[in-house]
Order: C-alpha cells, then structure tokens, then sequence
C-alpha cells in the first residue's frame, strides 16, 4: 500500500521542475466540442430557420403583381342598332391595358403556420443530427484521455522499479567489491535496467502520440510535459433516464410529421382575401369609351378547391405509417441503449471487483518481493529470482493501473451512453 501512495504522490507532483499544462476531461469535452467543424453548422442552420421562417410568414404581406399586355382581336364589342341624331365611335380592335393586381390574404386555412412549423422542425432535426455526432467526438476523447492516464500510471511504475533496481544494484556491486557477490547477479540486474529504460522510452513515445491525438481534437497545442488530471469516480444508480440525442430527434421528427398533417388539413380548407386591381388601358371598365382612362376594382373573394380532398386521406395515412416508422425507430433505440446500460454496469461492478482483488495481490507481492530483495542482498538466491518476484509485483500494481482507468473509462462511458 506504500507503494500505492509512492504513485499518488509521483502523479501529482509530475511536471513540478517545469512549466506544464493542465487539463481536465470537462475542459477536453468543451474544446473538442468547440473545435469540432460540424459544430459551425449550428449557426448556418439557425441562419436558415429564421430565413425559411420569415419567408413563410412574408405570405400575411400583401402580394402584388405589375401586369402590361396589349392584344389584337379579330372582332369588338358594338352596339346592334343606330341611334338617329347620335354617333358611337366603334371600338378599335388593338387595346393596352398596364395595371396592379394587389391581394391581400386574410385566412389562409393555417397554411402558413404549419409551413412555418415543418421549418423550425426541419431545424431541430439538424440541430439533433449534429449533437448526435458530436457524442462521438465525446467518446473519442474518452478512449484518448484515459489511455494517457493510464500511460502516465505505467510510467510512475516504472520510475519505481528503476529505483528498486538501482538500490540492488548499488548494494551487489558494494557487495561485489568484498568479494561476496558474483559479477553475474550485478549483470543481470543491469541488463533488467536497460530493459525499463526501453519500456520508458516506448512508453513515453506512445503518451507522446496519443497527446499530438488530445491536441487535434480541442485545437491546442500539447507536449510531454503536459499533466492530465484524473477525473474522480463518481456514483450512479442503475436506474437512470435516458436523455440522448438520439431521442430529441425522434421528438422532433414526430413534430415535422405533425405539421405536414396540419398542412394536409389546411388545404381543403377555404381561403379569404381581398383584392385590388387598378390601371390605365384602352378601354378601360367603360367598354364603349374607345379612349386611354384610368380604372379599378377591389373586392373581398372567397376561395375553396376542393380537389385537394382527393388526396387528403392517402397524406394522412402516409404520415400515420411514417408516425409509426419513427415509433419503431425510438422503441429500437431505446432497447439496444438499456442493453448497452446493463452491459456497462456489469463491466462496472466487476472492475470494481478486481480493483479489490488486485489490492490484495500487491500486498502480498510487495511483501515477497521485499523478503527476495533480502535474500538477494545476502547472497541467498540470485538476481533472476530477485528478478522475478520484482516482475510479479510490477504485473500485479500495472493490472490495478489498468484496471482503475478501466473503471473511470466505463463510468464516463456510462454517462454518454445514459446522457447524463
């Protein structure tokens, strides 16, 4: 158990004789989101709700449309009798006319608002697709963050057994110079040194990659020197809700569907306006003044096509079976997500499990290697035996390391999986 407060102490103190960067897994979290490229997205498509949006509603402004024609017809309008005394001019068969047709909705059966609701819910499942790709950054992170720790935890362990080594080494060669020990032994301890300086070496080029992996992912520049705190295991209950991504955007589609019905119902709906029309043509209203005159109509007009009715039932059941394709979709998400929980929790307990067993083990493993630490020292047994029984507690401390970041890992797994 010293052993384990050896390594505590080293972890926290790494870094001290230069400056160093620190960093959290929430800050990881916060940057990879930030650095993330889709992330851009969110204002293009905030952007684009409120122009879609707008362009909707723009339909309450009064629409108006500048007309100019001019015709040649083969026959006009005239007067079958003659009047003694009194001349009609006949109408020319060339005519202009320019004019403004201005109309102004008044009901428009809800049209508007339910385009107008497909927007915003065309919207929202953007928004949903994009955070449910950035759970994945989430994981990413996770997968780099705890293999550093767990590199860092190895690279404590083997700073340690190099000083266990050295010590041995020190007292055989003194030992050596009194002709009580044999060259070989000191050799062989010597060879095992070199031995952990390679896995340092190894070590600390892996730690070297996964930190150039970090800094890709939050956009900032990382080096060896930079000291990742571990984040600290945290309780949950086994029951817990749900709150993905993944279930917004069903939400939300469910919603896109509900305003095309509410679409599908506003066109058999009758539409009111009002009208205006007015101009300057040749004739104008006055069909016998064969003469250039201003002229205008306004009115209210009542619409109601009732064509759309042919296809009103095959929409609404179109978009019941399309309700129920999204149901399915959410019931399957749902179930594999509460498989994922329960194999997560099982992956939990037992690491918490082996935590305990592996606690155990290394103190029985210090207390043999110490007792062979002795011996070696008195000439009872040799540098390979001393050697081995050092091999063993070293498994013994990395299997808790790996273990203990195997448990951190699957608890913040845990949380993305649930949401929470």
């Amino acid at each position: 158990m010293k052993r384990l407060l050896f390594i505590a102490i080293v972890l926290s103190s790494v870094g001290i004789l230069k400056p160093q960067t620190t960093l959290t897994l929430d800050e990881c979290y916060t940057k990879s989101r930030e650095n993330y490229p889709l992330i851009l997205q969110k204002e293009y498509i905030a952007k684009s709700k409120e122009f879609n949006v707008s362009n909707v509603w723009n339909g309450y402004f009064p629409q108006i449309t500048i007309n100019a024609q001019t015709t040649y017809q083969s026959d006009v309008t005239s007067l079958p009798i003659s009047i003694p005394g009194m001349s009609i001019d006949k109408l020319t068969k060339d005519q202009y006319k320019v004019y403004a047709d201005v109309t102004q909705t008044i009901y428009d059966g809800g049209i508007m608002s339910s385009q107008s609701g497909i927007q915003q819910s065309i919207a929202e499942i953007d928004n949903q697709k994009l955070e449910v790709e950035l759970i994945k950054v989430k994981e990413r992170v996770n997968q780099i963050y705890f293999g550093i720790l767990l590199l860092d935890a190895q690279l404590v362990q083997v700073s340690f057994i190099r000083n266990d080594l050295n010590a041995s080494i020190l007292k055989l060669t003194s030992a050596l110079e009194n002709g009580t020990a044999m060259k070989s032994d000191v050799d062989v301890l010597k060879a095992e040194l070199l031995k952990t300086d390679q896995k340092e070496i190894e070590l600390n080029s892996s730690r070297i990659a996964y930190l150039d992996m970090l800094g890709l992912l939050i956009n900032q520049q990382l080096n060896e020197s930079t000291k990742l705190i571990q984040p600290v295991s945290s309780s949950f209950k086994s029951e817990v809700e749900i709150n993905r991504p993944e279930l917004k955007l069903f939400s939300s589609q469910q919603n896109l569907i509900e305003n095309q019905d509410g679409l599908s119902i506003s066109k058999i709906l009758p539409k009111a306006s009002l009208f205006f029309q007015g101009g300057y043509g040749k004739p104008s209203l006055n069909v016998l003044m064969n003469e250039f005159d201003w002229f205008y109509i306004a009115g209210a007009r009542l619409s109601w096509s009732l064509s759309n009715l042919y296809s009103y039932g095959n929409e609404s059941e179109i978009n019941e079976i399309n309700k129920n394709i999204i149901e399915t979709q959410k019931q399957t998400f749902l179930l594999n997500t509460n498989i994922s929980i329960r194999q997560q929790l099982q992956e939990v307990e037992k690491l918490k499990q082996l935590v305990n067993v592996d606690k155990e083990i290394i103190t029985l493993r210090t207390s043999i290697k110490e007792s062979a630490k002795a011996k070696l020292e008195n000439g009872v047994i040799t540098s390979n035996d001393f050697i081995r029984e050092l091999n063993a507690e070293d498994a013994a401390i990395q299997n808790l390391a790996i273990h203990e970041i195997q448990l951190l890992l699957a608890e913040y797994n845990f949380k993305i999986t649930t949401g929470n």
